[in-house]
């Protein structure tokens, strides 16, 4: 079986490697230039494919309708999608023989789009996992090929849970590959109505409103702690990014509850949340750039 797969991130890596373990033979790669203005805490599939002598292409979105030719003269019997940032033109879906395939970081239907595991944490799910999924125009809405769960803790960040996800995504190519190189591809339908689509987050919307309850708090600081850019407040003046809380007490009984915000007691930071209950912030630290 032939490849052609799109790959950025650590599950880019990670199923990338499930694939060559697997024999297949993988044609190309098409992954991104990392982004000098990103925190890049991820494995680089540039490299593996490098360490593999497996050629790689980093095409801009612009370019991709320009590799049609190139991608249709190799004809793989797959294309797989693995974390890959840009929409795949339906003309670049077509050159697979046999089916494109892209895996998701949520449970679909649910959490359809961009930055599907931080809205999970957000959201307060306590599950969320990987799916892959036969790629269509529109995104994460074709037939599912392969799930598996894991499990979100009351405590764990975005970063905590990316990598039980990515771990998850290997486990669901481990499932549906021998029907793969069979040249059958297991479908159950993807119930777009069960489920949700979300946008991208943008840094700003990191900012803490001390009016939501503690425990949306709580999920906020999670869903976007460091490395991601970070949920932020004001405290005298200077801009604070907020790293990790907890929820669990004893809090000091002199807390004035009824003023949302911040309040430090014994050297204990606490945020006064808006419906009279607290979370304590264990880790912050002054952001780089200004509140203006």
């Amino acid at each position: 079986m032939h490849a052609v797969v799109f790959a950025y991130h650590d599950v880019g890596v990670n199923c990338l490697k499930a694939l060559i373990n697997a024999g297949i033979q993988i044609d190309l790669v098409l992954t991104h230039q990392d982004d000098p203005h990103e925190n890049i805490w991820f494995g680089s599939v540039a490299k593996l494919c490098e360490d593999q002598k497996i050629p790689y292409l980093t095409p801009t979105a612009t370019e991709l309708v320009g590799l049609i030719p190139k991608i249709q003269k190799l004809a793989p019997d797959y294309l797989f999608s693995f974390y890959y940032r840009h929409m795949i033109p339906a003309e670049l879906l077509a050159c697979a023989k046999i089916a494109a395939l892209n895996m998701h970081g949520s449970l679909l239907p649910k959490y359809r789009g961009r930055a599907p595991i931080n809205w999970a944490i957000l959201h307060g799910e306590i599950e969320t996992g990987a799916t892959l999924h036969v790629m269509e125009s529109k995104p994460d809405a074709g037939d599912i090929v392969g799930q598996s769960s894991v499990s979100i803790g009351p405590d764990e960040t975005a970063t905590d849970v990316f990598g039980k996800v990515s771990m998850a995504a290997v486990e669901v190519i481990h499932q549906v590959l021998p029907e793969l190189i069979q040249g059958q591809v297991p479908k159950k339908p993807n119930q777009l109505k069960r489920g949700s689509y979300f946008s991208g987050r943008k840094p700003a919307d990191g900012c803490i409103n001390w009016k939501q309850t503690a425990k949306q708090v709580h999920d906020l600081v999670r869903a976007v702690a460091p490395p991601y850019p970070g949920a932020f407040t004001e405290n005298q003046g200077q801009k604070m990014i907020v790293a990790r809380t907890t929820l669990k007490g004893p809090f000091p009984s002199n807390l004035n509850l009824g003023v949302p915000g911040i309040q430090v007691v014994d050297n204990r930071i606490f945020g006064i949340c808006g419906n009279h209950q607290v979370i304590e912030i264990l880790e912050w630290f002054p952001a780089m750039n200004s509140l203006d």
